[in-house]
């Protein structure tokens, strides 16, 4: 690894850590891990169950549907990794809305770790102690954050230098400046009587670059005006 080059470092804590194992291993994140752009450490947290069985959960207190995540093989297998100074995040549909804005400031950080909760949640006592805050991907109900981790991690990921071959493709992106991405084009030209517009193809620069700001807004007043 070039040592001139960020590294990232990200700590996911889960029950079921081969549900990590296959997207962290292909296309930017296995490339990125196998340059030592970024690092994640998946930590299973039945390691530090109760019991014969590993035991990670139990009935609520007060009756209910469900079992609740119990706070002592959570706090061992966090205090077991050893975090330093990194923050610690659960995710949590009731969390901070993850979005490009926090995805470039955990970027921008040494690293993270991520809390993958299950079943009918954490023991609230890991919500006040443990954790330094929650992070939710959107408005509805996973059966687990582990499909959350890896959005947050991919997202992150590619915002740190290197791991995308062209860095600028970062700056056009949607979101990159609260506007949805213009429409692409490629080849070929003409596709079943439908063009690609005359400005893509015209080699002015200038007026490509004022073409596609104007698509974006458009686009964007169109179908996600909130942004505007």
């Amino acid at each position: 690894m070039d040592p001139r080059l960020p590294r990232l470092r990200v700590d996911v804590f889960t029950v079921l850590p081969e549900y990590l194992v296959a997207p962290l291993s292909v296309s930017i994140l296995g490339r990125a891990l196998a340059r030592g752009l970024i690092q994640v450490q998946v930590h299973d947290i039945r390691v530090h169950g109760e019991g014969r069985h590993r035991a990670v959960d139990d009935a609520p207190f007060g009756g209910g549907p469900g079992m609740v995540m119990m706070p002592g093989p959570l706090f061992a297998s966090v205090e077991a990794a050893s975090l330093g100074p990194r923050p610690l995040y659960l995710l949590d549909p009731a969390g901070r809305r993850f979005d490009q804005a926090l995805a470039r400031e955990l970027a921008e950080g040494e690293g993270f770790g991520l809390l993958c909760g299950r079943y009918e949640g954490v023991d609230e006592r890991v919500r006040q102690h443990l954790v330094d805050g929650e992070i939710s991907v959107g408005d509805y109900v996973l059966a687990g954050g582990e499909a959350a981790a890896l959005v947050v991690v991919e997202a992150v990921a590619r915002l740190v230098t290197g791991v995308l071959g062209n860095e600028e493709s970062t700056a056009w992106e949607t979101f990159s400046d609260s506007l949805l991405e213009y429409p692409q084009y490629t080849r070929p030209a003409e596709f079943r009587g439908w063009d690609v517009p005359e400005v893509l193809r015209s080699g002015d620069h200038a007026a490509i670059e004022r073409w596609r700001r104007e698509q974006a807004i458009a686009r964007t007043r169109s179908r996600r005006p909130d942004l505007l």
